[in-house]
């Protein structure tokens, strides 16, 4: 293999409310009172390489109700989010849909489009994609096709299989690899 000259530049784009519900998994549930740390998992996942982005989606909570559990959702999201900004994240926000069932819309289209701009312009080598939704293969299957790489983190206890197909890097994480980003 012809090493390049240049470090490998990394995008990472991490799917929040899929990554937050993988996390409440009972197999892998964070102790109450516990913070992920993003920035030393992301800075772990980059492992030196040059990182040119990091991205959080999600889906924004309201205040719909007008009850003090809403409010409390409302002023932690918006917490979080703050926290995360301020240590370099790219905030990139979709809606919460509240029709009988909770459901976040625009999410996988916003990381979708952000990897194919990502790729058809060049800005990165490779993608570290922080999610199991298969939903985002078709972008994946394009990224394949500009020559660029994918890792893929997901959780062995459910990982993607449609996800995997398509990294060049799987990294499936368990409970013990999780425990070293709580703080």
């Amino acid at each position: 293999m012809i090493q390049s000259k240049f470090p490998e530049r990394v995008a990472v784009y991490i799917d929040g409310a899929n990554f937050y519900r993988r996390l409440k998994d009972p197999q892998i549930r964070i102790p109450v009172g516990k913070i992920f740390d993003y920035s030393k998992f992301v800075e772990n996942l980059v492992n030196g390489r040059t990182l040119i982005s990091k991205r959080y989606y999600t889906g924004i909570v309201r205040n719909t109700d007008n009850t003090q559990k809403s409010a409390d959702l409302v002023k932690h999201q918006q917490k979080f989010l703050t926290e995360i900004q301020n240590e370099e994240f790219v905030i990139k926000r979709g809606r919460i849909m509240y029709e009988g069932i909770v459901r976040e819309k625009g999410v996988d289209v916003k990381i979708a489009t952000d990897l194919l701009i990502g790729a058809v312009d060049n800005l990165y080598d490779t993608a570290v994609i922080v999610s199991s939704d298969t939903d985002l293969i078709p972008a994946l299957e394009y990224i394949k096709y500009k020559k660029k790489k994918i890792e893929y983190v997901g959780f062995s206890h459910r990982p993607s299989l449609g996800m995997q197909k398509y990294a060049d890097i799987n990294i499936l994480l368990q409970k013990k690899d999780i425990e070293v980003y709580l703080r």
